[in-house]
């Protein structure tokens, strides 16, 4: 379940990112799945408060071309932002709310 200030609004821009498809299109209840009848998915629903702090749950995203996805993120609304990375292979991005949220590189042959 994922928190938000305009579940629809947050849930679209999440479907979009992640080219998942909207199962539930009610505010404050807003969920959006890999496939209709596929799970699991990501709920969206409505609170009165605004996000404050670092995320506790943080999704990673491994693309085919890491470049290009940030590029597409950023088209969609994404923003840049640094939480003391440094240099890193990664890109981290949030979205429309803040949430944080980081782009990698190809898995190396070390990653197992």
């Amino acid at each position: 379940m994922v928190d938000t200030r305009d579940s629809v609004a947050l849930g679209r821009w999440w479907a979009e990112a992640l080219r998942w498809v909207v199962v539930e299109d009610r505010r404050g209840e807003f969920e959006i799945r890999p496939a209709p009848d596929e799970l699991p998915g990501l709920l969206f629903t409505e609170v009165d408060e605004p996000k404050t702090s670092k995320n506790r749950l943080h999704l990673d995203l491994r693309p085919d071309d890491r470049d290009a996805e940030v590029q597409r993120l950023l088209d969609l609304g994404a923003t840049r932002i640094d939480i003391g990375q440094g240099d890193q292979s990664w890109v981290v991005l949030a979205d429309p709310e803040g949430n944080e949220f980081c782009v990698l590189g190809e898995r190396s042959s070390d990653d197992g």
